[in-house]
């Protein structure tokens, strides 16, 4: 007698073994050349080739480097899997032998130093994989695939690049979209929630004048260096003393530049910094409240001039849909077990993957994939130390391989077919 499932999906998955060293090699090559946001053309190539030997319809430089892959088999249900590809300008620090060394040139002009620091090459090969086993086994599924593997997550600009270079009317439209993100976990887990799953978050660029003068001197400048810190510290009531204990919000300052001496009080400072909110009311308050402290911290210090409040990105609110978030934890239920499906309540993380289900009016599901050795996650939750692990945008952020590279594909495909299996 044969071992050999006999179910759609196990039938499916039946191939992933042997996917796996293929799998594996592809995301140690990404990692090793990650591309800035925007710059993805060799991992865009990657996957463009991958798509077109396992028989999609490929379209290229959509968005700029975006690809879509499309593989129709019969009627049935059109279901869109998404993963980013960009990489972040972060010096990697993992100690891996396959760990980025790239260097490149940001649009700044800036050189600077990127890493996988994220974790999308690891979306890059749950995708492939995903893709691999639908295209190799039409026999246990119906409908019409969409795989899209998009630029520019990093900056809030690869997914509305995609939309305005006519996406909508390009493809068919989905019955629902579905997209997932490696996170801090025990890898081999999955977890998600209905409703909203990842903040909305808005980055802003405040520059300060002042007037400068000798460092001996203060009473000839009015210091934008005082003028910066005391805004900085005064933007930190906002959470504290503006939201109230019921709401969610966080206002992080993660720039602050002034001057080039030490005997040199400057003209100017720079502040950036960035706010995550889970409620559009929230999320007016606490920008309206930054532009008060800045303009009245400004004017305490007889600033030269009002400050120059520049929205830098936004993303928007994901929210999850709850009919088509339960069908996939149901089917992440049937799949995995038990203690393998979690509920994570919603994530202060940003992503733009919510633009295509809100452009096309339709249901889209996101979820997380642990990544951490699970040991040695098992280890930090017993001593209380789970802030200490190295999490998404870290230097020494990397995803174990085994059995995260697994468990990701397993949970796409998963999803997926929750909507097009042969019954």
């Amino acid at each position: 007698m044969s071992d050999a499932p006999t179910d759609p999906l196990g039938r499916l998955l039946a191939g992933l073994s042997d996917l796996l060293p293929m799998l594996e090699e592809t995301y140690k090559d990404i990692h090793a050349h990650p591309e800035l946001s925007m710059e993805e053309v060799r991992t865009a190539s990657i996957a463009e080739r991958h798509l077109i030997e396992n028989g999609y319809e490929v379209t290229a430089g959509v968005g700029k480097t975006g690809v879509v892959g499309l593989l129709r088999n019969g009627e049935g249900p059109t279901i869109l899997l998404r993963a980013d590809m960009d990489a972040l300008p972060v010096a990697e620090d993992t100690g891996l032998d396959y760990a980025s060394k790239v260097t490149a040139t940001e649009a700044s002009g800036k050189l600077v130093p990127v890493a996988h620091a994220c974790g999308h090459d690891m979306h890059v090969a749950w995708l492939m994989g995903t893709s691999s086993l639908f295209a190799r086994n039409r026999d246990v599924w119906r409908g019409t695939l969409i795989v899209l593997f998009q630029p520019g997550e990093e900056t809030a600009q690869g997914a509305r690049a995609m939309i305005d270079d006519g996406l909508l009317a390009r493809f068919p439209k989905p019955d629902v979209v579905l997209g997932q993100h490696v996170m801090v976990g025990a890898a081999g887990t999955v977890s998600g929630t209905a409703g909203p799953i990842t903040s909305a978050a808005d980055s802003l660029q405040i520059r300060l004048f002042g007037r400068g003068a000798h460092g001996s001197m203060p009473q000839a400048s009015i210091d934008p260096v005082v003028m910066a810190a005391s805004t900085v510290l005064r933007l930190q009531t906002i959470v504290a003393r503006e939201v109230a204990a019921t709401e969610a919000a966080v206002v992080s300052v993660g720039v602050l530049q002034a001057g080039t001496k030490e005997n040199i009080i400057p003209d100017e400072a720079l502040i950036k910094l960035n706010v995550r909110t889970f409620d559009e009311g929230v999320r007016q308050r606490v920008l309206s409240a930054i532009e008060r402290i800045v303009n009245a911290e400004a004017a305490a210090s007889g600033a030269t001039r009002p400050p120059e409040i520049t929205p830098l990105d936004r993303y928007p609110l994901n929210v999850n849909d709850k009919d088509a978030s339960d069908r996939v934890a149901a089917a992440f239920r049937t799949h995995f077990s038990g203690e393998r499906v979690h509920h994570s309540g919603p994530a202060c993380a940003s992503e733009d993957f919510g633009c295509y289900g809100t452009e096309w009016n339709v249901p889209s599901v996101f979820w997380f994939v642990g990544g951490t050795d699970p040991e040695l996650h098992a280890k930090a939750t017993a001593e209380g130390r789970l802030n200490e692990l190295p999490v998404n945008h870290s230097p020494h952020f990397a995803p174990v391989l085994h059995p995260t590279l697994k468990t990701g594909v397993e949970a796409m495909a998963t999803a997926a077919m929750a909507w097009n299996a042969v019954s």
